[in-house]
């Protein structure tokens, strides 16, 4: 008699986040993980509790890899330089990760998780926000900075940048005038004022 098929937490996270970048959220369904590991669904249920279960699952990997990511980035101890790299680290995974970014922003209550998943990959943004924009900047000025980022990389997986020139050049003019605003509090930078010292 053949052995059961068996599968592995491992195996579901990672099929799940190749059919949803393959085919999008819709196609995430029990029956379809359960195929794509080769298990009868009996067998995915022994491993997970439902679809909510596998996207939260989903997004606790997407979390470590970010916190990953963004904490390599993070390698020069200046905060404008580490920032401005953290933010491409950033960028180069949505577009990496086009479906999986998407996802990211759930607010499903049955999935649960978003705060502690935001929590984890945000620290090293907010410890280098401090010092860049002060400690009582720090949150606004993440918030600004991820924003920004968010709508840029939205309107570019949407196609929606349509009247020529180069993106990348557009990305960094606007992160670079941005993270200067952060560092300056909105006003002129160092070493730009004309007032004679």
């Amino acid at each position: 008699m053949p052995a059961p098929a068996v599968t592995s937490e491992a195996a579901i996270v990672a099929s799940a986040r190749q059919l949803l970048e393959e085919r999008g959220a819709a196609a995430l369904t029990m029956r379809a993980i359960a195929a794509e590991v080769g298990v009868k669904g009996p067998s995915l249920y022994k491993r997970v509790r439902d679809r909510y279960h596998v996207i939260g699952l989903v997004l606790d990997q997407v979390a470590d890899e970010l916190t990953d990511l963004l904490d390599a980035a993070a390698s020069t101890g200046s905060p404008m330089t580490d920032l401005r790299a953290m933010t491409s680290a950033y960028r180069r995974f949505a577009l990496a990760n086009p479906a999986t970014y998407g996802l990211m922003f759930t607010s499903d209550p049955l999935i649960g998780g978003a705060e502690a998943r935001s929590q984890r990959s945000s620290t090293t943004l907010l410890d280098r926000m401090e010092v860049l924009a002060g400690a009582d900047d720090a949150l606004p000025s993440a918030r600004m900075l991820v924003a920004w980022a968010h709508g840029f990389i939205t309107m570019e997986l949407a196609g929606a940048f349509r009247l020529g020139g180069d993106v990348d050049v557009a990305w960094d003019f606007g992160l670079s005038r941005v993270l200067t605003a952060l560092a300056t509090g909105g006003h002129e930078p160092a070493g730009h004022s004309t007032r004679s010292s």
